[in-house]
């Protein structure tokens, strides 16, 4: 089995060619701009997997966790830019990022292997003044049954590392919603597991988290049972 890990919403980077459409720099720094504490994690759980890859370009410039026909694709600050520079951040960040990993995994199974793909999330505790009741959530397509079964498994051996936790399924977003594993679901119909793993944001600190020993202890255990799927 090889494992494939990342991390979209690693950092909230606008690169200098866009600051200027970029006046509001408070929100860069808020959920809306990346998602806190996900490097930190990614980071402390990159030497379990065999190959990685992470963004630190802003969600606010393009969404690398969405389709391109998604209206979320860009936000308010880079929607209205003329279409010619929205190819060219396309180009740029978007279509690089998401093409080198689906290449990455086209050869892993090409060559007969197993593919765990596991992207790396946080979410805010509130949301528009409601609270996010989950630590971690285990985000997955329930009509495909390996991935159902990964996630039961995954979530019996995390409570082994720490009972407080409360770890839901399909929470706080449904895993089948549009988002970079659904579309290498599409991609790769055998062989390939991909799972969104998300933390709450209460856990971080300085954008680090307490978190990832119980996370890596658990994708370790994993991956030494669930050679095939």
């Amino acid at each position: 089995m090889k494992l494939i890990l990342t991390c979209e919403h690693a950092g909230n980077n606008i690169p200098d060619t866009y600051k200027k459409h970029f006046n509001n720099e408070a929100v860069l720094k808020t959920h809306r701009g990346y998602d806190l504490g996900a490097l930190d994690i990614f980071q402390y759980l990159q030497p379990l997997a065999d190959a990685s890859y992470f963004s630190e370009t802003s969600r606010l410039l393009v969404e690398l966790n969405r389709s391109l026909f998604n209206k979320q694709l860009f936000s308010e600050f880079s929607n209205s830019l003329p279409k010619n520079e929205q190819s060219e951040i396309l180009n740029t960040y978007y279509f690089p990022y998401r093409t080198e990993i689906e290449y990455k995994i086209a050869a892993y199974i090409k060559s007969k292997q197993q593919v765990l793909h596991l992207s790396i999330h946080s979410f805010t505790p509130n949301l528009n003044g409601n609270e996010r009741k989950a630590d971690i959530g285990l985000l997955y397509d329930s009509r495909r049954k390996k991935e159902q079964e990964f996630c039961k498994q995954f979530k019996a051996e995390l409570l082994k590392q720490d009972p407080n936790l409360n770890v839901r399924f399909n929470y706080p977003y449904l895993g089948k919603a549009d988002g970079f594993t659904t579309f290498l679901r599409k991609q790769f119909s055998t062989n390939y597991l991909g799972i969104e793993i998300e933390v709450n944001q209460k856990f971080v600190v300085n954008n680090s988290t307490n978190i990832h020993h119980a996370l890596f202890n658990t994708i370790t255990i994993l991956k030494s049972i669930n050679h095939h799927f």
